[in-house]
């Protein structure tokens, strides 16, 4: 089943923002995710807490989970956390609407 990971994100040091992209997009692809948007978002209702989105495509919840977990990723938190505030929300989609 598709599972998807969105971020939510405000960016607080942009140069540490581009290193950490630099380094986490491998790991992502490692795992077999994909980016399919990412960017700046509009509220269409409700207040917007964060200004940035990204969604992440992975073939299997399981497999988000390992990219999420893995060494790799792991060893990019701290300066993930220094880059920007965010926030990372696993969706997994149903096989059929």
């Amino acid at each position: 089943m598709t599972s998807y990971i969105v971020v939510e994100s405000n960016v607080l040091d942009a140069a540490k923002l581009a290193q950490y992209s630099q380094l986490a997009a491998p790991t992502v692809a490692k795992f077999g995710g994909k980016f399919i948007a990412k960017g700046a978002s509009q509220s269409l209702y409700g207040k917007q807490l964060y200004a940035n989105k990204a969604v992440i495509e992975f073939g299997s919840e399981q497999q988000a989970m390992d990219w999420y977990n893995s060494e790799e990723y792991q060893a990019l938190i701290e300066l993930r956390n220094q880059a920007m505030d965010s926030q990372f929300q696993l969706v997994s989609a149903p096989s059929q609407y």
